[in-house]
């Protein structure tokens, strides 16, 4: 019998690509398993860790933060001067300048040598205007109250407008001769609340008066607006004084928009600053 040989069984093409695809197709399958029992359990591990924190930190907030826009936040990170100052500006409605012409109104012939706003920063002030004024002199701790210096014109006298609680534009407005008046202004209604000459001035303390106003050569507008001019704000004090080195100077304090207080030294014959501290607090 005749034997044939044996041929070698030969695969197709299109055979091995059927083989090909369908063994990827089993390990697309098995992968799309795996990762879809991963991503489950990552999904829960996810949640669980999430309302973990939820319960450690109920009250955190990704809104901004630092802004004195009146927002609890805010109002939080301010210091205790500075939260006064915005309370007590907020309801201030007679502008420093406004304040100084109605004081000067009140005495002919006087000139400004004092402004302040009553109760802003009061613990800072020494004797605003450095001068041997006299114990009545509208600023400082020191100074008694109108009460205290037996002027008729203090708070228990008849206001002509607003209540007792009205933010006060305190004034010391000075004759040529160097007598010193007390004007006390409404800082809501710009009404003149008491009007006195300062008790007690001896004659060396209005020599002294005198001769400051006549040498001081910028007005109080004039070095307000320089000390504005360097930080946009409110004026809240100006005074007449002399510093250290016994130069004649306007002191401005100027409050900023975040609540600082800038102290400016402006030369008042020059019309210079000379000076500046600023208060954080």
């Amino acid at each position: 019998m005749r034997l044939e040989p044996r041929r070698n069984k030969t695969v197709s093409p299109r055979t091995r690509r059927l083989r090909v695809t369908g063994g990827a197709l089993c390990a697309a399958v098995l992968a799309a398993a795996l990762v879809t029992g991963c991503g489950q359990d990552s999904g829960d591990r996810t949640a669980a860790e999430t309302s973990e924190a939820a319960k450690v930190l109920p009250n955190q907030t990704t809104s901004p933060s630092g802004s004195v826009s009146g927002s609890p936040s805010g109002t939080a990170q301010l210091t205790e001067d500075q939260a006064e100052r915005k309370e007590l500006l907020s309801t201030v409605k007679v502008t420093f300048d406004k304040a100084a012409t109605t004081a000067v109104g009140e005495v002919s012939g006087g000139k400004l040598t004092d402004l302040d706003l009553e109760g802003l920063d009061d613990e800072d002030d020494d004797d605003a205007t450095g001068s041997p004024s006299p114990a009545g002199s509208p600023t400082g701790d020191a100074s008694p109250s109108p009460e205290a210096t037996g002027s008729p014109s203090g708070t228990g006298s008849p206001s002509p407008s607003g209540s007792a609680g009205s933010p006060k534009w305190v004034a010391e407005v000075v004759e040529k001769d160097g007598t010193a008046h007390r004007v006390t202004i409404d800082a809501v209604s710009g009404d003149v609340i008491d009007f006195a000459p300062e008790a007690g001035q001896s004659d060396a303390d209005k020599q002294e008066l005198a001769a400051r106003i006549a040498k001081a050569t910028q007005t109080p507008q004039q070095a307000a607006k320089t000390a504005m001019g360097r930080q946009k704000g409110w004026v809240t004090s100006i005074a007449l004084d002399e510093n250290d080195s016994q130069v004649l100077v306007w002191k401005v304090d100027v409050v900023s928009k975040g609540w600082n207080k800038t102290t400016f030294d402006v030369d008042a014959v020059k019309g210079t600053i000379t000076d500046e501290q600023i208060d954080e607090d």
